[in-house]
């Protein structure tokens, strides 16, 4: 599915990659297990799952220039931080804010495409402002939770690091096929996350039968379906196509939290998720050449 000529739409892989994140924080909140240990079990199984697919490329590993192998730890690295600082997000705050803040990173990455080769065309810059504007109403109330400070910083600190992986992605994709950028990126970050769980003492085993069913959906759903759709599609489309796409995931996160969570969206919450939908849908079409 990795052929530079791709009878896949990457649209639609796309919005199926949307789709699969969206239920990250949901399944995140099922788990009482601290937040590196979630990330560490959700990459490890995650490489198990990925491990027939990067066997079946394993020559690649070494035509992968040194230069890409060195932007693909850096985004496992992006990655980690961005897992560590959500998921400690999540037990103080609710999931409209966490997804809210989470998505700030469309400011980052449409930035960076305009200073460099990547320039959103200036008719879908509007609809991108339409969709951070509907973020902002979809999280509204949940930013004035008391004492949800800490989580929303930790959420936003999230976000920031999401923009650098994607934008790590975006420079490797081209030239390093899904399955071993994905390898890569997914094994580093692994690595760094056991070397935070030791530093803080974290154990690694002696959690319930539902925690490493967690564990086991988090790689399979949000990563696999999630993570790994989207870094395919960041061969074929623009950065900025893709963090402003990924904006609808607290859309979907928080339709989802409504029979799983028991979180009721409010009449702004409900407009706001309407503005993101529509942002969304011109920016793509306007963004299309």
């Amino acid at each position: 599915m990795d052929n530079k000529k791709t009878v896949f739409n990457p649209y639609l892989v796309l919005a199926l990659g949307v789709t699969g994140i969206s239920f990250s924080a949901l399944l995140a909140r099922m788990t009482a297990a601290p937040p590196a240990i979630i990330a560490f079990w959700r990459l490890v199984f995650t490489c198990l799952l990925l491990s027939p697919l990067a066997l079946r490329d394993r020559l690649e590993f070494k035509t992968v220039s040194r230069r890409d192998f060195l932007l693909s730890l850096l985004s496992g690295l992006f990655l980690c931080l961005h897992f560590v600082f959500w998921f400690a997000s999540l037990p103080r705050t609710t999931v409209s804010s966490a997804t809210l803040l989470v998505n700030i990173h469309p400011l980052v990455v449409v930035t960076v495409g305009w200073l460099g080769k990547e320039k959103v065309r200036l008719q879908a810059l509007p609809w991108a402002g339409v969709a951070l504007a509907g973020i902002a109403l979809l999280g509204a109330s949940g930013l004035r939770v008391a004492g949800a400070l800490t989580g929303n910083i930790l959420a936003a600190a999230g976000g920031l690091m999401i923009a650098g992986y994607y934008l790590m992605g975006r420079l490797v994709r081209p030239r390093v096929s899904i399955g071993i950028y994905s390898f890569l990126v997914y094994s580093s970050s692994a690595l760094l996350l056991l070397a935070v769980n030791l530093a803080a003492n974290n154990p690694f085993f002696g959690y319930r039968a539902t925690d490493w069913l967690v564990f086991a959906a988090l790689a399979a759903v949000p990563t696999i379906c999630g993570h790994t759709l989207i870094n395919w599609s960041l061969k074929y489309l623009p950065a900025g196509v893709i963090s402003v796409s990924a904006l609808g995931e607290p859309v979907i996160a928080t339709i989802l939290a409504i029979p799983l969570l028991s979180e009721i969206p409010g009449s702004l919450q409900l407009a706001g998720g309407l503005l993101v939908v529509l942002g969304i849908a011109i920016f793509q079409i306007k963004s299309r050449k």
